[in-house]
Protein backbone atom coordinates (compact mmCIF):
# COMPACT_ATOMS: atom_id res chain seq x y z
CA UNK A 1 0.00 0.00 0.00
CA UNK A 2 1.51 3.37 -0.99
CA UNK A 3 2.52 5.80 1.76
CA UNK A 4 1.91 8.82 -0.44
CA UNK A 5 -1.54 9.48 -1.88
CA UNK A 6 -3.33 12.48 -3.34
CA UNK A 7 -5.10 12.90 0.00
CA UNK A 8 -4.92 16.69 0.06
CA UNK A 9 -6.46 17.10 -3.40
CA UNK A 10 -9.88 17.77 -1.88
CA UNK A 11 -8.90 21.19 -0.66
CA UNK A 12 -7.09 23.19 1.97
CA UNK A 13 -8.07 23.38 5.65
CA UNK A 14 -11.78 24.27 5.26
CA UNK A 15 -12.14 25.44 8.85
CA UNK A 16 -15.79 26.51 8.60
CA UNK A 17 -16.83 23.14 7.17
CA UNK A 18 -14.62 21.33 9.68
CA UNK A 19 -16.48 22.98 12.57
CA UNK A 20 -19.75 21.58 11.22
CA UNK A 21 -18.34 18.09 10.68
CA UNK A 22 -16.75 18.14 14.17
CA UNK A 23 -20.18 18.92 15.60
CA UNK A 24 -21.70 15.91 13.81
CA UNK A 25 -18.90 13.67 15.12
CA UNK A 26 -19.26 14.95 18.68
CA UNK A 27 -22.99 14.31 18.54
CA UNK A 28 -22.31 10.77 17.28
CA UNK A 29 -24.97 11.03 14.58
CA UNK A 30 -26.16 7.88 12.84
CA UNK A 31 -25.23 7.15 9.23
CA UNK A 32 -28.69 8.22 8.08
CA UNK A 33 -28.54 11.49 10.06
CA UNK A 34 -25.06 12.12 8.66
CA UNK A 35 -26.36 11.68 5.12
CA UNK A 36 -29.37 13.90 5.85
CA UNK A 37 -27.17 16.69 7.26
CA UNK A 38 -24.63 16.56 4.43
CA UNK A 39 -26.69 15.72 1.35
CA UNK A 40 -30.24 16.85 2.11
CA UNK A 41 -29.92 19.72 4.61
CA UNK A 42 -26.65 20.73 2.87
CA UNK A 43 -25.08 22.08 6.07
CA UNK A 44 -21.77 22.58 4.24
CA UNK A 45 -23.58 24.79 1.68
CA UNK A 46 -22.13 23.12 -1.40
CA UNK A 47 -23.49 23.35 -4.94
CA UNK A 48 -24.17 19.63 -5.32
CA UNK A 49 -24.72 16.63 -3.02
CA UNK A 50 -21.68 14.96 -4.61
CA UNK A 51 -19.38 17.86 -3.70
CA UNK A 52 -20.82 18.00 -0.19
CA UNK A 53 -20.34 14.24 0.24
CA UNK A 54 -16.71 14.34 -0.98
CA UNK A 55 -15.76 17.29 1.22
CA UNK A 56 -17.49 15.90 4.29
CA UNK A 57 -15.76 12.56 3.71
CA UNK A 58 -12.31 14.21 3.46
CA UNK A 59 -12.89 16.34 6.57
CA UNK A 60 -14.19 13.38 8.57
CA UNK A 61 -11.19 11.27 7.49
CA UNK A 62 -8.93 14.06 8.79
CA UNK A 63 -10.76 14.57 12.08
CA UNK A 64 -11.07 10.89 13.03
CA UNK A 65 -7.27 10.72 13.24
CA UNK A 66 -7.62 12.91 16.34
CA UNK A 67 -9.34 12.82 19.74
CA UNK A 68 -12.84 14.12 20.59
CA UNK A 69 -11.12 16.80 22.71
CA UNK A 70 -9.43 18.09 19.57
CA UNK A 71 -12.79 18.00 17.74
CA UNK A 72 -14.09 20.30 20.47
CA UNK A 73 -11.26 22.73 19.76
CA UNK A 74 -12.27 22.65 16.09
CA UNK A 75 -15.95 23.19 16.83
CA UNK A 76 -15.79 25.63 19.73
CA UNK A 77 -12.36 27.24 19.55
CA UNK A 78 -11.45 30.71 18.30
CA UNK A 79 -10.50 31.00 14.63
CA UNK A 80 -6.75 30.54 15.37
CA UNK A 81 -7.43 27.56 17.67
CA UNK A 82 -9.79 25.86 15.21
CA UNK A 83 -7.43 26.50 12.27
CA UNK A 84 -4.45 25.00 14.10
CA UNK A 85 -6.49 21.99 15.29
CA UNK A 86 -7.66 21.30 11.72
CA UNK A 87 -4.05 21.69 10.53
CA UNK A 88 -2.95 19.02 13.02
CA UNK A 89 -5.69 16.69 11.76
CA UNK A 90 -4.70 17.32 8.12
CA UNK A 91 -1.09 16.43 8.96
CA UNK A 92 -2.17 13.26 10.78
CA UNK A 93 -4.29 12.24 7.79
CA UNK A 94 -1.75 12.96 5.04
CA UNK A 95 1.81 11.59 5.09
CA UNK A 96 2.38 13.57 1.87
CA UNK A 97 1.70 16.86 3.70
CA UNK A 98 3.35 15.77 6.96
CA UNK A 99 6.61 14.71 5.30
CA UNK A 100 6.62 17.92 3.25
CA UNK A 101 6.89 19.89 6.50
CA UNK A 102 9.19 17.46 8.29
CA UNK A 103 11.63 17.07 5.39
CA UNK A 104 11.37 19.90 2.85
CA UNK A 105 10.09 22.86 4.90
CA UNK A 106 12.32 22.06 7.90
CA UNK A 107 15.32 21.97 5.56
CA UNK A 108 14.43 25.46 4.29
CA UNK A 109 14.23 26.84 7.82
CA UNK A 110 17.56 25.26 8.76
CA UNK A 111 19.36 26.54 5.67
CA UNK A 112 17.84 30.02 5.96
CA UNK A 113 16.43 29.77 2.42
CA UNK A 114 12.90 30.85 3.32
CA UNK A 115 11.55 31.04 -0.23
CA UNK A 116 9.32 28.13 -1.25
CA UNK A 117 8.53 27.60 -4.91
CA UNK A 118 6.69 25.11 -7.11
CA UNK A 119 10.05 23.64 -8.18
CA UNK A 120 10.72 22.78 -4.51
CA UNK A 121 7.40 20.93 -4.42
CA UNK A 122 8.25 19.03 -7.60
CA UNK A 123 11.65 17.96 -6.31
CA UNK A 124 10.00 16.93 -3.02
CA UNK A 125 7.60 14.67 -4.98
CA UNK A 126 10.57 13.12 -6.83
CA UNK A 127 12.18 12.34 -3.46
CA UNK A 128 8.87 10.85 -2.23
CA UNK A 129 8.88 8.48 -5.20
CA UNK A 130 12.39 7.33 -4.26
CA UNK A 131 11.16 6.58 -0.72
CA UNK A 132 7.91 4.94 -1.83
CA UNK A 133 8.05 2.77 -4.95
CA UNK A 134 4.27 2.26 -4.79
CA UNK A 135 3.52 5.98 -4.96
CA UNK A 136 1.10 6.77 -7.82
CA UNK A 137 2.47 8.54 -10.90
CA UNK A 138 0.54 11.81 -11.07
CA UNK A 139 0.11 14.04 -14.10
CA UNK A 140 1.85 17.40 -13.94
CA UNK A 141 -1.49 19.14 -13.40
CA UNK A 142 -2.37 16.84 -10.47
CA UNK A 143 1.09 17.26 -8.93
CA UNK A 144 0.79 21.05 -9.26
CA UNK A 145 -2.71 21.02 -7.78
CA UNK A 146 -1.44 19.08 -4.77
CA UNK A 147 1.37 21.61 -4.41
CA UNK A 148 -1.09 24.51 -4.62
CA UNK A 149 -3.13 22.93 -1.81
CA UNK A 150 -0.04 22.36 0.35
CA UNK A 151 1.04 25.99 -0.13
CA UNK A 152 -2.49 27.22 0.59
CA UNK A 153 -2.50 25.26 3.85
CA UNK A 154 0.83 26.83 4.87
CA UNK A 155 -0.62 30.24 4.02
CA UNK A 156 -3.76 29.58 6.09
CA UNK A 157 -1.76 28.46 9.10
CA UNK A 158 0.60 31.45 8.79
CA UNK A 159 3.78 29.49 8.01
CA UNK A 160 3.93 31.13 4.59
CA UNK A 161 3.64 34.92 4.47
CA UNK A 162 0.91 36.54 2.43
CA UNK A 163 2.28 38.71 -0.36
CA UNK A 164 3.80 38.92 -3.81
CA UNK A 165 6.81 36.79 -2.86
CA UNK A 166 5.74 34.56 0.05
CA UNK A 167 8.41 33.43 2.51
CA UNK A 168 8.41 30.88 5.30
CA UNK A 169 7.99 32.15 8.85
CA UNK A 170 7.52 30.62 12.34
CA UNK A 171 3.99 30.14 13.70
CA UNK A 172 2.73 30.90 17.20
CA UNK A 173 0.59 27.94 18.21
CA UNK A 174 -2.22 28.34 20.72
CA UNK A 175 -1.43 26.72 24.11
CA UNK A 176 -4.61 24.62 24.16
CA UNK A 177 -3.77 23.09 20.77
CA UNK A 178 -0.23 22.20 21.87
CA UNK A 179 -1.51 20.84 25.19
CA UNK A 180 -4.05 18.56 23.46
CA UNK A 181 -1.47 17.24 20.99
CA UNK A 182 1.06 16.63 23.78
CA UNK A 183 -1.43 14.82 26.00
CA UNK A 184 -2.69 12.75 23.05
CA UNK A 185 0.80 11.55 22.18
CA UNK A 186 0.92 13.21 18.76
CA UNK A 187 4.67 13.86 18.79
CA UNK A 188 5.11 13.23 15.06
CA UNK A 189 2.39 15.79 14.27
CA UNK A 190 3.95 18.34 16.63
CA UNK A 191 7.33 17.83 14.96
CA UNK A 192 5.82 18.59 11.55
CA UNK A 193 3.91 21.62 12.87
CA UNK A 194 7.11 22.97 14.42
CA UNK A 195 9.27 22.58 11.32
CA UNK A 196 10.82 25.98 12.09
CA UNK A 197 12.41 24.77 15.36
Amino acid sequence: MPRYKADIAGGALKVYESRLVADLLLNEVSASDWRKAIEIDNVLQKKSPGTARRQASLIRARLVTMTPDLWRLVRDGSKPVATQAVFAAALAHSPLLRDFLTLEVRDHFRSGNLTLTRSHWRSYLDACRERDSQMPVWTTSTADKLGDTAFQILLEIGMLSDGGRPVLQPVYYQPEVLAELNSGGFSEILRAMQAFI
